[in-house]
């Protein structure tokens, strides 16, 4: 077996790594307007609505109208369902701190970081509002490449946008098909967990 190259670039996964949400603000806006539990999580992550909305097909407007769509009828009608969606909305997550920390340091010793993220055509705003435009080297979004992760197309694209080849880039997620995508198309990839996986991805990392 081969032995691996070290690492000299790092694509990090923004939401469930760089990005957190509270599920509790969900589930408050479903209480509020008498949805099941987990409806709107399970409704927006349907692959008939979400695919076509992070490979660049629908717009992030047309996305939650989908998504209000199809709550139209547990939420009491159109109006309220298209209320609950933008009040879900509204909340744009955190950034962990800690994973924001590891991201300055990695830079900081010359290591090219990348954002590769399966998002919609928000997500330079979002970068925005959260103070993340400036904190990574390149964004690879798969709404502007038009393929999404697992897919091994999209992962060499991101190798290219880094500019470091596959062998050489640790890919971080918290998904466990992109991790095994990322390594079919030849990418170390580590399946996050948490804080305390910073302490292997900075051995992996160091020079």
């Amino acid at each position: 077996m081969a032995r691996r190259e070290r690492p000299t670039a790092l694509l990090v996964d923004l939401d469930g790594v760089l990005r957190r949400w509270d599920p509790e603000s969900t589930a408050a806006v479903e209480r509020r307007y008498g949805l099941p539990a987990g409806a709107l999580y399970d409704t927006a992550m349907q692959s008939s609505l979400l695919q076509p909305a992070v490979t660049g097909q629908l717009s992030h407007a047309d996305w939650l109208a989908g998504i209000a769509d199809a709550l139209a009828e547990p939420a009491g009608g159109p109006d309220r369902a298209r209320a609950a969606v933008q009040e879900w909305q509204a909340d744009r997550g955190t950034v962990d701190p800690e994973v924001l920390g590891f991201v300055r340091e990695v830079r900081a010793a010359g290591i090219r970081v990348g954002l590769a993220t399966n998002a919609t055509d928000l997500l330079d705003a979002d970068l925005a509002l959260l103070g993340l435009t400036d904190e990574v080297d390149v964004v690879v979004n798969s709404s502007e490449l038009g393929v999404s992760k697992p897919s091994k197309e999209y992962f060499q694209r991101a190798c290219l946008a880094v500019g470091v080849p596959p062998a050489q880039v640790l890919f971080v997620d918290d998904s466990d098909r992109s991790v095994r995508g990322a390594r079919v198309a030849g990418l170390s990839a580590y399946r996050w967990s948490g804080a305390e996986d910073l302490r292997y991805l900075r051995a992996a990392l160091a020079r």
